[in-house]
């Protein structure tokens, strides 16, 4: 018995079945489709919920450097606070701050950190990339690596030197005068210590005498940052008037005589007096007219009183009414006597050799005293002398060889300190030159 198939009736069958099979392909399709869509969806706002954010102590600047980007972390070192506890308060790593603080002490006194900001920097790795320390403007350390090691440095930072003439007028104090032409305070001490020798700026000083002085004022960009060489000065008074030129690191009147003398005219640098020089003046204490063979330097307790010259102690304690006393003897017969003092410099004692302007004493009170002053005497071959118009040797004059070159110099000083402009043959000097002590 032959049994035949009929291909033809079979063939919609099978064609039903497919499309079933293609609709529930299409739909597992769409539903793991769908499934994976939901699951990235979940997964991706998880992790912008989870993902920690940036450090508080931290800002996050695109600092570049050689293509990569630092994260950095900025603090402050408050008053009273040392660099290892404001690191630690920022949670910088210890061992990253025992590297920075063995890395900066070469350069760096910590016992005389002023305070200042600093900023930490980070690479990538989280590894220390470097770290910059900026006390001042142009007080700036620097560690940074260097291969696989870490180098401390002091920043140069360069300064543009401007000069300037600045002139002013007396009417109350040198102080109030430089004061009102713009000046600072550490201006007005250099240039009284530069006519120390010339003027004793608690007497000689009168209303209406003018000073001008040629000096580098030191910018870091706009910003002034400190004084620097004061090339020339000039102080005219009512009876003369004094000028200073600076000659290979000294100052020279304008007949090339140097301005050091033997003796300054104040042993202060500051302050004011309470009385001249008189042969008869009443005693505060003792009362009647007895001899004052000095000047008495009113000035605060602990004022520093400096040796008026070259010198050996003779003599140094107590000595009845002066209190507290050093008196020196210097060469051709003078002795110079300081009273009242309320202690000596530092190693200061009988024969002991000092030197003009070393500390000998602060001011005091004590002995027959009233208040803070210092007592000064001058005396020749053991009389007494007025202070105020003892009239001392001249300086060293410029040697006779060098003499063009000054009266060069000396010209250029004279156009600028009479003239209005800079004139173009004046040169200023570098940045990295003397600057006034701050």
């Amino acid at each position: 018995m032959t049994i035949e198939f009929d291909f033809k009736r079979l063939r919609p069958s099978r064609l039903r079945t497919r499309r079933i099979q293609t609709k529930k392909r299409r739909w597992l399709l769409t539903g793991v489709l769908f499934v994976s869509l939901v699951m990235l969806t979940v997964f991706l706002f998880l992790s912008a919920r989870t993902t920690p954010p940036p450090p508080a102590t931290s800002k996050e600047l695109p600092v570049e450097s050689k293509g990569a980007e630092y994260r950095v972390i900025e603090g402050k070192v408050e008053a009273g606070k040392t660099l290892f506890e404001s690191l630690s308060d920022k949670k910088i790593p210890t061992q990253w701050t025992e590297l920075i603080i063995s890395n900066l002490r070469p350069h760096l006194d910590f016992r005389k950190m002023k305070g200042g900001i600093y900023r930490v920097f980070v690479d990538d790795r989280e590894e220390l990339a470097k770290f910059v320390y900026e006390e001042g403007p142009v007080e700036i350390y620097e560690v940074s690596r260097d291969g696989t090691n870490y180098v401390g440095k002091r920043v140069n930072v360069p300064l543009e030197a401007q000069l300037v003439k600045v002139t002013g007028e007396i009417r109350s104090s040198l102080f109030e005068a430089m004061e009102a032409a713009g000046e600072q305070d550490i201006l007005t001490l250099a240039f009284a210590e530069i006519l120390a020798w010339e003027i004793d700026f608690y007497m000689d000083v009168r209303e209406g005498d003018r000073f001008k002085i040629v000096v580098e004022k030191m910018y870091k960009g706009k910003e002034f940052i400190e004084y620097g060489t004061i090339h020339a000065v000039e102080y005219g008074g009512q009876e003369r008037t004094i000028m200073g030129i600076r000659y290979r690191d000294d100052y020279y009147d304008e007949n090339g005589k140097s301005l050091r003398k033997v003796f300054l005219k104040a042993p202060l640098r500051f302050n004011r007096i309470s009385s001249r020089f008189s042969h008869s003046r009443r005693h505060p204490i003792l009362g009647g007219l007895r001899p004052h063979h000095g000047v008495d330097y009113a000035a605060p307790m602990g004022t520093p009183v400096w040796a008026v010259g070259n010198g050996k102690v003779v003599s140094c304690g107590w000595n009845g009414g002066y209190g507290k006393q050093v008196v020196l003897r210097h060469m051709n017969g003078y002795t110079t006597h300081y009273g009242h003092l309320s202690r000596f410099g530092p190693g200061i004692r009988v024969g002991r050799q000092v030197e003009q302007k070393q500390v000998i004493g602060y001011v005091g009170s004590t002995g027959l005293s009233t208040g803070p002053h210092l007592d000064y005497r001058l005396a020749k071959d053991d009389r007494f002398r007025n202070p105020l118009k003892e009239t001392f040797p001249t300086g060293i004059p410029i040697p006779q060889g060098e003499m063009d070159v000054f009266v060069k110099r000396r010209d250029e000083m004279l156009a600028w300190l009479r003239g209005d402009s800079v004139p173009s043959q004046v040169s200023v000097s570098s940045a990295q030159e003397k600057t006034l002590d701050r």
